[in-house]
């Protein structure tokens, strides 16, 4: 399998492509529904909680609840939402690198919604009326976990060889998940990986500095390895990292970090070289770290569902809109 591209990042006359299907796009459009519809309705059928702070799961349940015009108002951002997400699939197949793409996974915080599901349903729907045949599917483990479970990927099999299990890392603009992840290898196949325990932490609501983002960071997983080897768990040393952007050949953010806290791209400011040093050591040695793209190593969970498809891509939906594009290698 190969990475044919990623973070691309297509602009037309009001941004970014790509913010039109993002969260925050979806909860843009929400409010700016909600402001019509209360110009003339007495009540805004979500009260005064701003549309920001209304979580997913009560969108989810309002969908399926008796106040008719609270559904109707998600319905009406689900199809509107759909429309752009549509727009956007579009735009990306017509990228070179993109073209005969056949499958799109879909990651991702909002994707593991119902509402967020029917915006993909309606999407698929929108453009196989105009005769593209693109299958939209939800990311097969939970989006909170994909980014981890994909970091597996990038480990050389020496690595992994004689080891239980990794530590995983992924870095969003509103959330960042540190976790270790248990290889379940069987002959070289990793396909059975999955998350053993996690760390959350909601760092917009926080507002670090990137200094300090990077220390809670750190010791978020010097916690998980400390758990892992109390528990006996044999842990390689090796981390993954999922983070937003354009990832050069030494972890450098080049671009696209800008929903990250404080300034990752700033020349002289390596996320490696900022975590070395703070983590303990794993069998004697300084845990290797390789980082790359978020929306990659989301893909990269999603590996061994796509033997049955020749080119794929997975677009993330949380604070921004990640993507890449994918190419499996002919078998011998």
């Amino acid at each position: 399998m190969t990475v044919d591209t990623y973070n691309e990042e297509l602009r037309d006359e009001e941004g970014f492509v790509g913010d039109r299907a993002s969260g925050r796009a979806f909860r843009a459009i929400l409010d700016d529904w909600r402001e019509r519809v209360s110009t003339t309705l007495d009540d805004d059928p979500f009260g005064d909680t701003p549309t920001h702070e209304i979580s997913k799961a009560k969108l989810d349940k309002v969908l399926v609840g008796s106040d008719t015009v609270a559904a109707g108002l998600v319905h009406t951002a689900i199809e509107e939402f759909a429309q752009e997400l549509a727009t956007v699939v579009r735009r990306f197949l017509r990228l070179e690198d993109w073209r005969g793409t056949e499958r799109i996974v879909v990651g991702g915080g909002l994707s593991s919604s119902h509402f967020g599901q029917l915006a993909m349903g309606r999407a698929q729907v929108l453009l196989a009326s105009e005769g593209i045949g693109i299958e939209l599917r939800q990311i097969g483990n939970h989006p909170d976990e994909a980014g981890l479970i994909g970091a597996v990927q990038l480990a050389p099999s020496w690595v992994l060889a004689g080891h239980d299990a990794l530590i995983a890392v992924d870095i969003g603009g509103t959330n960042m998940r540190a976790g270790i992840v248990e290889l379940r290898m069987k002959k070289g196949d990793v396909s059975k990986a999955a998350v053993w325990k996690m760390q959350h932490w909601r760092h917009r609501d926080d507002e670090p500095t990137r200094d300090e983002a990077v220390v809670r960071l750190a010791e978020m997983v010097a916690a998980l390895i400390d758990k892992a080897l109390a528990d006996k768990i044999k842990l390689a040393p090796f981390m993954g990292i999922g983070c937003p952007g354009l990832i050069d050949e030494q972890g450098a953010i080049v671009n696209g970090g800008q929903n990250l806290p404080g300034n990752w791209q700033e020349d002289g400011f390596n996320l490696v070289t900022a975590l070395a040093g703070r983590l303990p050591r794993i069998e004697g040695h300084e845990p290797a770290i390789v980082v790359h793209n978020d929306a990659v190593v989301q893909g990269l969970s999603e590996v061994s569902n796509m033997h049955d498809v020749e080119r794929w891509g997975v677009l993330t939906i949380g604070t921004g809109l990640g993507n890449a594009r994918f190419s499996n290698r002919a078998r011998d």
